[in-house]
């Protein structure tokens, strides 16, 4: 394991933790299981011995190591139970922050993923087929597919029907 320099370990959190906690709150609907992956891929990301070619380059990276620590939470979920009572306990995750939000989290999961990182970070098609591993035909198909379903939730809420 390499020495973490200060000065670039805080570039690094002011960089990348808003990018990482919000596309981790798009996977997981929640504040407190972002911040968790927020933590550990910004952990990796220090400790690593890794060479980035370029900014982006080390952007991809954040989002692809981000992306698959959801993944591996949601499958980690899935196995834990808890007990009915503990369950009664934890607090209610926090509300989201607008209709478009809510009805962004509301879609299934390859729609979500498109549309967070075409709209919310400025990625290509072609980029988002790369990072996703997806086909540009698919992320192409994904973000219309998603508008649409988009466009009828929030028509839905406007006019009183769902």
């Amino acid at each position: 394991m390499r020495e973490i320099d200060p000065r670039e370990a805080e570039r690094l959190v002011n960089t990348y933790s808003d990018l990482i906690l919000r596309l981790s709150y798009t996977y997981l609907k929640s504040t407190q299981d972002g911040e968790d992956i927020c933590q550990t891929v910004l952990l990796k990301l220090l400790t690593a011995e890794r060479a980035f070619h370029s900014p982006e380059h080390e952007k991809a990276w954040v989002i692809r190591a981000t992306v698959n620590a959801c993944k591996d939470e949601l499958r980690a979920f899935r196995r834990r139970a808890v007990p009915l009572e503990a369950a009664a306990e934890t607090a209610a995750p926090e509300p989201p922050r607008s209709e478009v939000l809510e009805a962004v989290m509301a879609l299934p999961e390859h729609y979500r993923e498109a549309i967070y990182l075409f709209y919310y970070e400025g990625y290509s098609i072609d980029e988002i087929a790369a990072l996703t591993g997806r086909s540009g035909a698919a992320v192409s198909a994904h973000l219309s597919r998603g508008r649409k379903k988009l466009k009828t939730m929030l028509e839905g809420e406007r006019y009183g029907t769902t």
